[in-house]
């Protein structure tokens, strides 16, 4: 599969050992990995929903922590890195491609799919269609990166279901970061109450939430870090409202998708394999694998 103009060449800085009782070794599967990026761990919540519904595949993932947040950027650098990781993961002969970051796939999906239009790409954005069908009060939060919010593509989304719910916008400047710091300091009681307050902070400024009119009674988590603090936003808003997040509907459509790519007979049921890499601190994702997916091991440096 050729990479296209998909970016510049890139330094190979790997390594190889056992992460969670699972060698992390290049892919033995014929067809391939699914390669999967974000701006930096949060994308494990979205490996966590692939690996449950696709225990026997293999997977790369890349956190892109060396130049994030991508939040808080200008689109033309979030293009340039999803070019980049896009290359590097073609280069390591992935089958499909998910897109776990919701500022990644509004700016740049469009772009990815042109040029490398027979890779099957999954992307992520705020699951509102789905959260429209659970609302009751018709009043739903949007909990989001601004870059997001104002991207073209979540703005035609919106206007694709005005008629169908309210939906109230908050940009959380600063979350999805201190969401990645609390990684690396799980006991530390400075890091836990940061948190907090910043989902305090944002859920107060939506207004009211419950099952009453006028109340949101549905939450939108859209950004992939946001369900690592959903235990946080639960106890915030209460028990009757509903959280939202796309893991699970990228999980299912990335199945679809590799019933078209998988050869006939390729299937079995070896558990599958994954591999991490980094372009910031390896310690930091290697933190993140093990406290949310149970995974042990080294994580590979990229140097790009």
């Amino acid at each position: 599969m050729q990479a296209g103009a998909a970016g510049p060449a890139l330094p190979d800085r790997r390594r190889s050992g056992p992460l969670g009782g699972q060698g992390v070794t290049r892919s033995a599967r014929p067809w391939g990995s699914v390669g999967v990026f974000d701006s930096g761990v949060g994308g494990l919540s979205v490996l966590r929903a692939l690996r449950a519904k696709l225990p026997n595949n293999n997977f790369i993932y890349i956190a892109d922590s060396g130049h994030a947040p991508y939040g808080e950027r200008d689109e033309a650098h979030v293009i340039t890195r999803s070019r980049a990781l896009t290359a590097h993961l073609l280069d390591q002969g992935v089958q499909a491609l998910v897109i776990a970051c919701n500022t990644a796939t509004a700016a740049a999906i469009d772009l990815l799919r042109a040029e490398h239009p027979q890779l099957p790409i999954i992307g992520v954005e705020p699951a509102l269609k789905p959260a429209a069908a659970l609302s009751k009060t018709r009043r739903i939060g949007v909990m989001a990166t601004r870059s997001t919010l104002a991207s073209a593509r979540f703005r035609a989304l919106l206007g694709s279901l005005a008629t169908q719910a309210e939906f109230v916008l908050r940009p959380c400047d600063g979350l999805a970061d201190t969401i990645e710091r609390g990684v690396t300091s799980a006991a530390s009681p400075e890091t836990a109450t940061e948190i907090i307050a910043a989902c305090a902070r944002h859920t107060r400024a939506m207004g009211r939430f419950g099952l009453k009119d006028g109340e949101i009674d549905t939450l939108v988590l859209g950004c992939t870090h946001y369900p690592f603090a959903a235990a946080v936003l639960r106890d915030l808003v209460g028990p009757d409202v509903q959280l939202v997040d796309t893991g699970e509907a990228v999980a299912r459509q990335t199945r679809l998708r590799l019933t078209d790519t998988v050869p006939s007979g390729a299937a079995d049921s070896t558990p599958g394999r994954i591999r991490l890499f980094s372009t910031g601190q390896p310690a930091h994702l290697q933190a993140a694998a093990q406290r949310w997916l149970q995974l042990d091991g080294p994580v590979e440096a990229l140097l790009f």
